[in-house]
């Protein structure tokens, strides 16, 4: 149902319960009440409000009604990222914000004597593998050729993004950000690497984003992650890893406005 619809909805039932009211205990019909207004006149009134309410949530530019609806996001990059975090903690998604690339190389070591990495996996002829050298294990350079099984034999996958949304706490992917459709799926732990200049405010920022660096050459995967992946269809029972990866770390380099695009060639 949409918002004109719905208002009309809520229209017609207040009507059917005054009239309702009133016939059965014998109330007069009061000046001060909307029962001095004729049905027709407040259906039109109605539909005219209602009309005003579409247009707005459905504006010319398509961002500005939607984000009348949505959850609010400060304008500053402080706020954004101290957003991004809390939705993070909410969602079982590790942040960890790090102040440069040798950081990052650090944090990565860190994270593979953690969870005991054995292998992990990244995108061909991207800088992530350069972040990687620390890392003494198996490293698999992803491209066209590799084989599926293969990816679901790594501990790790180690990704770029095209944007973070503070608003969700969502990791907007591509097939193009995220070394194919795979990579980003299979292994049990998805790690994505993304620079500060890419943390978006809201989820129209977000498509805003595809729509000026795809258009009209869209890839052929675009998908928001929001937390690792979960179900809770067994007696609303929440378990995480249900389909794809049971633990999702997002690494933030940088401060505002900093780094350039992770994963990209």
């Amino acid at each position: 149902m949409n918002t004109r619809d719905s208002i009309l909805a809520r229209v017609r039932e207040a009507l059917r319960g005054s009239t309702g009211h009133s016939a059965r205990h014998g109330e007069p019909q009061g000046d001060l009440s909307s029962h001095s207004i004729p049905e027709e006149e407040l259906l039109r009134r109605s539909v005219a409000e209602a009309d005003t309410a579409e247009s707005e949530v459905h504006a010319t530019d398509g961002s500005i009604g939607v984000r009348r609806v949505l959850p609010k996001v400060p304008d500053d990059f402080a706020g954004q990222v101290a957003l991004f975090a809390e939705r993070c903690d909410s969602l079982k998604t590790e942040f960890l914000p790090c102040a440069d690339d040798a950081a990052v190389s650090a944090q990565l070591k860190l994270l593979s004597d953690r969870e005991g990495w054995e292998s992990v996996a990244f995108p061909a002829s991207s800088e992530i593998g350069a972040l990687l050298a620390n890392l003494s294990i198996a490293k698999l350079e992803v491209s066209r050729s590799t084989v599926k099984t293969d990816l679901e034999k790594v501990s790790a996958g180690i990704t770029g993004c095209d944007a973070l949304i503070a608003q969700t706490g969502s990791v907007l992917l591509t097939a193009i950000s995220g070394g194919g459709r795979a990579l980003s799926v299979l292994p049990g732990h998805h790690v994505v690497i993304a620079s500060a200049s890419q943390l978006v405010s809201d989820l129209p920022a977000a498509f805003e984003l595809l729509e000026r660096k795809y258009a009209p050459n869209f890839p052929s995967f675009m998908t928001f992650i929001t937390g690792p992946s979960r179900t809770g269809d067994i007696e609303r029972v929440l378990v995480l890893g249900a389909h794809g990866p049971r633990k999702l770390t997002v690494v933030l380099i940088g401060g505002e406005g900093g780094g350039k695009v992770i994963g990209e060639k």
